[in-house]
């Protein structure tokens, strides 16, 4: 019978296959068929350390539970006459699914709403195994992987295969035991998926598992999340716990130096931004003193142009001051003889307490007298002139009350006055 399903035509190779299997004439067959496949057995007895280095880049644990062999005659008895109705069903239905695959796309090749693909195996697996379960990751496979990525935790991927017969024992007895529930939750995100909704079959499409249950335990490493350990078969509790556990003790390193790695880069960052902060602010600080000399300078600017407008406009109103006092002068009428009865001698007491002496005609104007007072050099800007007897101010220039002012007769000025020049410069 093993020539028959193996295709080996030699007892003695059969009888060597059938003893590296420890006479488990399913796993010699599938294994043979892997070989002519390509494939890489998954019936390999368990070695004696419990977990595998795979030789790929990355160092990759992998633990495999087999079936448990049959005992008894009536168990081998059982299992030969099923074994070659089990091995056309399965055979019968991959090459079912393989043509399946040409006529109609899958339909789990579509993602199209991966939470909800999350939320509804959760919801599922609590109607069927009841609330007592780690708690599940309630993202997508990209969100847990960048969550455990920057909390630097394991990441534990559980992928749940719905037509499996080992699923349901796994999940009640293993899974959703306190123990396991208890090391799950303390020490690692838990991220589960049906594969057949369209989040779980694109994981599994990443994965690439070989049997179910399958569990993936990814974590950062070299900078990059990878898989470092795959657990496959029905396992116990106290087996998965032991596995998880001998995982995370030989990877617990990687973490360790990552956290290492973080915390410098960012001391490193807080340094340099406490440097650039600094720098903005000794940058501030320059730019505000320079501001603040550009802004004295150009006060200082202003303010030197402004005493130079000035000093110019006092220079113009001067020399304009000067000019009219020179106008005035030569307007001036001529001064009358001692010997003109009609005559004035008008002696002025200036505000420096200086005299100055001069005739009039009684008939000019008392413009006259402003005129030739303000022609003085020593006349103020802005005068008025006053009587003594009896005091008042003399209206020389126009005004509303004065238009026209009046002469010195109608002023009632004498033949000899003495007036007074009073400085309005400061008024």
């Amino acid at each position: 019978m093993c020539s028959d399903l193996t295709g080996i035509e030699s007892m003695d190779q059969c009888r060597h296959t059938l003893e590296q299997h420890n006479w488990n004439i399913e796993a010699a067959v599938q294994d043979r068929l892997n070989e002519q496949e390509g494939v890489p057995s998954v019936f390999n007895p368990p070695p004696s350390r419990p977990l595998q280095v795979n030789t790929a880049d990355n160092r990759i644990y992998s633990y495999v539970v087999s079936r448990p062999q049959p005992r008894g005659l009536l168990g081998w008895g059982y299992y030969l006459i099923m074994l070659p109705f089990r091995f056309t069903y399965y055979t019968i239905l991959d090459i079912f699914r393989f043509a399946l695959r040409f006529i109609r796309p899958d339909p789990r090749s579509r993602v199209t709403d991966p939470v909800g693909d999350i939320v509804s195996f959760m919801h599922s697996f609590e109607e069927k195994y009841g609330r007592a379960h780690p708690v599940f990751y309630q993202g997508t496979y990209s969100q847990a992987l960048n969550d455990a990525k920057r909390e630097l935790r394991f990441l534990l991927v559980y992928l749940h295969g719905d037509d499996h017969q080992d699923s349901d024992e796994f999940c009640r007895n293993t899974l959703c035991a306190p123990e396991v529930i208890s090391l799950i939750n303390t020490r690692m995100l838990f991220w589960a998926c049906s594969t057949n909704r369209p989040e779980g079959y694109r994981v599994s499409q990443a994965l690439r598992e070989n049997t179910y249950p399958f569990l993936a335990m990814i974590m950062l490493k070299d900078r990059r999340m990878t898989v470092v350990g795959r657990l496959e078969g029905l396992i116990q509790p106290d087996d998965l716990i032991n596995q998880l556990t001998f995982i995370m003790d030989a990877n617990q390193t990687y973490l360790v130096s990552e956290r290492l790695e973080r915390e410098e880069r960012n001391q490193t960052q807080v340094l340099r931004q406490q440097q650039d902060e600094a720098y903005l602010a000794s940058l501030r600080a320059d730019q505000e003193k320079e501001r603040k000399k550009r802004e004295e300078r150009e006060r200082k600017r202003r303010k030197e142009e402004e005493v130079k407008q000035q000093k110019l406009a006092e220079e113009r109103r001067r020399r304009n001051l000067q000019e009219e006092k020179e106008r005035k002068l030569e307007c001036l009428p001529p001064e009358p003889s001692p010997d003109d009865p009609e005559s004035v001698k008008i002696i002025f007491k200036l505000p420096n307490d200086s005299r100055v002496e001069r005739r009039f005609h009684f008939s000019q104007s008392l413009t006259v007298i402003h005129d030739f007072l303000f022609s003085l050099k020593e006349s103020p800007e802005k005068f008025q002139i006053e009587a003594n007897f009896p005091r008042r101010v003399l209206p020389c220039i126009p005004s509303e009350e004065w238009p026209n002012p009046p002469t010195l007769q109608e002023a009632g000025l004498s033949h000899t006055e003495v007036l007074f020049v009073q400085d309005l410069t400061d008024e």
